[in-house]
């Protein structure tokens, strides 16, 4: 018997993936949940685990192919023999839309089934006497929010996707589509080289899922935020003697203490003064979500790309449970064994670009979020206090914000509370 195994549903809004690497090969024994290929989505690389036992007959995907949820990518054998030629139908029917928002699936879970599905009647109109209803778009919940966010109407786009599925690209095609009535000035185009030889020696090297993600994000921020960034420089020599007394001490109980929590604690207490930068901006109702809860994104560098795990309910854990949270977390992003949900809900950001050298920076609002902190690297520098010059530690902090919801006074106003925070260590505990 046949079995045709149709890319899965893994949640998350994920309707397509890239075929990393095939883990078996045509004419190979599986068992069931042995791992057949590894798929690189938006956010994770993840192995597809196969539903049945049996024999590899055909590798429909080369390495490299963009494969659709409900696509054919395997067949196996399930009779022991290869004999028999009957299709066994997979999770859905190649007719049959698919819907995410009903059909949601997890990680490394797939469901197949042999029983036929009637074919779906979504998005048809049925006539009647009375007025007919709307057809419904098919989208995953992630088009939905952005097409929101956007303030593009959804069921005015003509989808890409499988099934006539509205894809993210759509929706960034119609909000450019939205803005040409404004005349924009044209960018030269690039010009290949034409000097002979030269053309040999550029490499061409196709953007990865993460790439592709990353910059989808970073265009939806820039295009749909008005950013502003204020900068300034904080004295956080007695922060820096504090966590040296107990930083070696702390590292005997297997804890890394970095500057970051103590960050961490303190733009939470300024996040519960001047809750504007713990919001986004609803703009089709026209209203701003204050949130009060505080899930502070990290940052973080990986081979892959960048990625920004989610510290959550950071405003109920200690310093100390902060800081095993952040490295257990940056370390699992760098590893690629964090999960989608670790990488979503964020209500503010933290980038600490100095952790690899740089000073100020003008860090990108993490989209849909209001804010986000850029961390400098600490120097030693001469400062006068108390009509002195003395050499202090100071951390450079570079703070973007959504202007059009938060006032140049209030990104000053944050920055001079945090540095209250950060430049006497006893103030942040009693605060935080």
């Amino acid at each position: 018997m046949k079995f045709e195994f149709r890319f899965p549903d893994i949640g998350e809004g994920i309707a397509e993936g890239t075929l990393m690497k095939w883990l078996v090969k045509e004419g190979e024994e599986v068992e069931e949940g042995q791992s057949l290929a590894e798929v690189e989505t938006d956010k994770v690389t993840t192995e597809i685990p196969s539903p049945k036992t049996g024999r590899v007959l055909e590798l429909k995907a080369e390495e490299g192919d963009v494969i659709n949820v409900g696509d054919v990518f395997i067949t196996i054998d399930t009779s022991g023999e290869g004999e028999a030629d009957e299709v066994v139908k997979g999770e859905l029917d190649e007719k049959e839309e698919l819907v995410e928002e009903e059909t949601a699936g997890v990680v490394g879970e797939v469901i197949a089934s042999s029983e036929e599905i009637p074919p779906s009647t979504e998005g048809q109109v049925v006539p009647t006497q009375e007025k007919p209803k709307k057809s419904k778009v098919l989208a995953t919940p992630v088009a939905r929010k952005l097409a929101k966010d956007l303030g593009v109407d959804i069921t005015k786009i003509k989808g890409t996707g499988p099934n006539g599925r509205v894809m993210k690209e759509d929706i960034y095609r119609t909000k450019e589509e939205m803005t040409k009535e404004v005349e924009k000035p044209k960018l030269p185009e690039v010009v290949e080289p034409t000097i002979s030889g030269e053309e040999e020696r550029i490499e061409r090297i196709p953007l990865t899922r993460i790439r592709k993600t990353i910059a989808e994000q970073m265009k939806a921020s820039r295009f749909t935020i008005p950013h502003t960034t204020a900068m300034d420089e904080i004295d956080i020599t007695k922060l820096y003697e504090f966590r040296k007394k107990y930083k070696e001490k702390l590292k005997e109980e297997g804890i890394h203490l970095t500057f970051l929590p103590f960050i961490v604690k303190a733009v939470i207490a300024v996040l519960k003064q001047l809750p504007e930068f713990n919001s986004s901006l609803d703009e089709e109702r026209e209203e701003l979500m204050l949130k009060h809860y505080y899930h502070i994104g990290i940052a973080t560098d990986t081979d892959r790309g960048l990625m920004v795990p989610v510290l959550r309910d950071a405003d109920k854990k200690s310093i100390i449970e902060i800081a095993k949270e952040i490295e257990d977390l940056s370390s699992r992003a760098k590893e690629n064994k964090i999960e989608l949900h670790e990488l979503r809900g964020s209500t503010f950001s933290i980038t600490n670009y100095g952790s690899i050298g740089g000073h100020f920076g003008i860090p990108i609002i993490n989209y849909p979020e209001s804010a986000i902190l850029g961390v400098g690297r600490i120097v030693k520098k001469p400062i006068v206090k108390d009509d002195e010059i003395v050499i202090a530690r100071v951390l450079p902090l570079s703070l973007s914000y959504d202007h059009r919801i938060i006032d140049g006074a209030s990104g000053a106003r944050f920055l001079n509370m945090l540095a209250e925070l950060l430049e006497d260590p006893e103030v942040l505990l009693l605060k935080s």
